[in-house]
């Protein structure tokens, strides 16, 4: 990518609640030259937003202002070819995100969201993966606590065993807090196309090479209890454990023979019930779009806890590692995850593929694959906690 683009980063969907708390980040953490700007539709919101910016940090230069709407290709083409990085916040990523991959595509723009939907994620695999490799454009999902905490975890915990050797992962998360309303709204939508889901999944493992010589797998384990881990402990179909597989499958160092099994843990087996039949409900309600409407108005996508509420959510992320003889316990924690660690992940994510000297990647590609340390850094020193609990022995 040519250094003549006009902007490092630009920020899409910035007026709604988490893209507010990510231009929020980036106006007080992003160093004071980086020249970024914000793109949506509403011009009003956008001067509304950039006024409160200015009230957090006294920036030397101008927030600009980019105008574009996701149903015409063209206005996304041209803010794609303005800037190094495309960072989006506008979901469901499956009903919206689609034109914004492809624009990025096509321009070798590098891109980014916080997607968690695997059928998206798929289905962007399979349109747009090999145009963005001739292009050189990184295109990067999935980067807020979907699944930066589990995919640079489960990095990092490889790290502290010996190289060249089998290893196991197991990633236990724990976490306290409200779903966001994006999120919420991704998870509706996605019950009511799994059809869909599956369809993309297929195509994807038709198509897709495997690392030769290499063997990476997930593992299945039913629901049970773990003194260990201090409760049940519950397999957790997020699109976490699929990423943490598509970078050890990426990256030789998690070696010849790499597992990886992810889950929630929850104290008391009345919480595993209730979560079950929950699921179940609206995985029923969301089949038919008269039902799944109504499942829709119960949390706005708009809408967030108040700071208040906020500083009191958290997450930790357990990894019990083995291979070569040893076993090494690690732990990624941080505050709340739906909202302020996510909009730090997210900003820190564009400012590393922005800014940062990474390998050479292209394609879409997962955020250990295409950073690693460089993130993994930047993300320590932020504030998100990587910590050995166990050395390896």
């Amino acid at each position: 990518m040519t250094d003549d683009r006009p902007y490092d980063i630009v920020l899409l969907g910035c007026t709604g609640f988490t893209g507010g708390l990510t231009a929020e980040y980036l106006a007080q953490h992003a160093p004071a030259d980086l020249r970024w700007a914000l793109a949506g539709r509403n011009r009003q919101k956008l001067e509304a937003l950039r006024d409160r910016l200015r009230d957090l940090a006294d920036r030397p230069g101008e927030i600009e202002l980019l105008e574009t709407d996701l149903t015409d290709r063209a206005s996304l083409d041209r803010v794609a070819g303005q800037t190094k990085v495309l960072i989006t916040t506008v979901g469901p990523y499956a009903l919206h995100g689609e034109p914004v991959v492809a624009a990025c595509a096509a321009a070798g723009t590098d891109y980014v969201d916080l997607t968690g939907e695997p059928e998206f994620v798929d289905r962007m695999w399979n349109l747009h993966h090999e145009t963005a490799v001739r292009t050189g454009a990184r295109l990067v999902h999935c980067a807020g606590f979907d699944s930066i905490p589990h995919d640079l975890g489960a990095y990092f915990t490889v790290q502290q065993l010996p190289e060249g050797v089998p290893i196991t992962v197991q990633g236990y998360v724990r976490a306290g807090g409200a779903v966001s309303g994006g999120t919420y709204h991704s998870a509706v939508n996605a019950f009511g196309r799994a059809r869909q889901t599956v369809q993309e999944a297929k195509k994807r493992r038709a198509r897709e090479p495997r690392p030769e010589g290499r063997r990476v797998h997930g593992i299945k384990r039913p629901v049970h209890r773990d003194a260990a881990q201090g409760g049940w402990v519950v397999p957790l179909p997020t699109i976490d454990p699929q990423i943490v597989l598509r970078s050890a499958r990426a990256l030789e160092r998690y070696g010849p023979d790499f597992s990886y099994g992810h889950y929630m843990v929850a104290k008391r087996a009345t919480t595993v019930g209730l979560l079950g039949v929950g699921l179940g409900a609206i995985g029923l309600l969301a089949q038919t779009k008269p039902t799944r409407d109504l499942l829709l108005k119960v949390k706005d996508q708009g809408d967030g806890p108040t700071p208040a509420q906020r500083a009191k959510h958290w997450f930790r992320v357990r990894f019990v590692g083995e291979g070569g003889g040893k076993r090494v316990v690690t732990k990624v924690s941080g505050g709340d995850p739906g909202y302020d660690e996510t909009a730090r992940m997210l900003a820190e994510t564009g400012l590393c593929l922005a800014l940062d000297d990474l390998p050479q990647t292209a394609g879409q590609v997962t955020t250990a694959q295409a950073m690693g340390d460089a993130l993994l850094a930047r993300l320590q020193r932020s504030g998100l906690t990587f910590e050995v609990l166990e050395p390896a022995a």
